[in-house]
């Protein structure tokens, strides 16, 4: 066993704790509403404490804002070929978890979309989330091209690529039987050429 292999361990417990936590708190929300659902309810079908919940999530709102897909879609986007271009990696990346992730995970996205773009206390703190998304764009963007992920054009591109994910969560929210995945290609495809309407 290396020194390693105790913090991974723990790690992933954390991960899981946060993931049941929210889990229980999406499938509250949706069954008896977001403002009539307590920390404690989601504490206690979590089967944490209040102090445990609080320890993963500072606030009721939290458990909505915290976005797990992202995190995933990144590493998923790291194991891309690398000559493929920049808006190639994200329609790979893309295509790869439609085909290979749980419909669950997708579905309890579903409910905390909707959920942040219908709870007025949640939808006022959108600009956090893309704050923090084109941080981690840029991030991975950075990495990829050996550019700084601070350089104005490395941000500009991130914008633009968290621009068209509120686009598209924006129309499927309007519209819930729209296929995200496939208005996403489409708007890939439109950037990757040149934007030309």
């Amino acid at each position: 066993m290396t020194a390693d292999e105790p913090m991974g361990l723990r790690e992933r417990k954390k991960a899981r704790t946060r993931e049941s936590i929210q889990r229980h708190a999406l499938r509250l929300f949706e069954a008896q509403g977001y403002a009539a659902t307590t920390v404690e309810q989601i504490a206690a079908a979590a089967e944490v404490s209040p102090s445990t919940f609080f320890r993963y999530f500072p606030t009721k709102e939290e458990t909505v804002l915290y976005d797990p897909v992202d995190p995933l879609l990144i590493e998923a986007a790291r194991k891309q070929p690398a000559e493929l271009s920049l808006i190639g990696v994200i329609r790979a990346t893309l295509k790869d978890v439609r085909e290979n992730w749980p419909a669950e995970v997708w579905a309890e996205e579903r409910v905390r979309q909707r959920l942040v773009f219908t709870e007025p206390a949640l939808r006022a703190r959108l600009s956090e989330g893309h704050i923090e998304g084109i941080d981690m764009i840029a991030g991975f963007v950075a990495e990829r091209t050996g550019r700084a992920p601070d350089d104005s054009e490395v941000r500009a591109w991130a914008g633009a690529l968290t621009g068209v994910l509120l686009a598209v969560g924006i129309a499927r929210f309007n519209d819930p039987n729209l296929d995200w995945f496939d208005e996403l290609d489409r708007a890939f495809a439109f950037i990757e050429g040149g934007l030309q309407l």
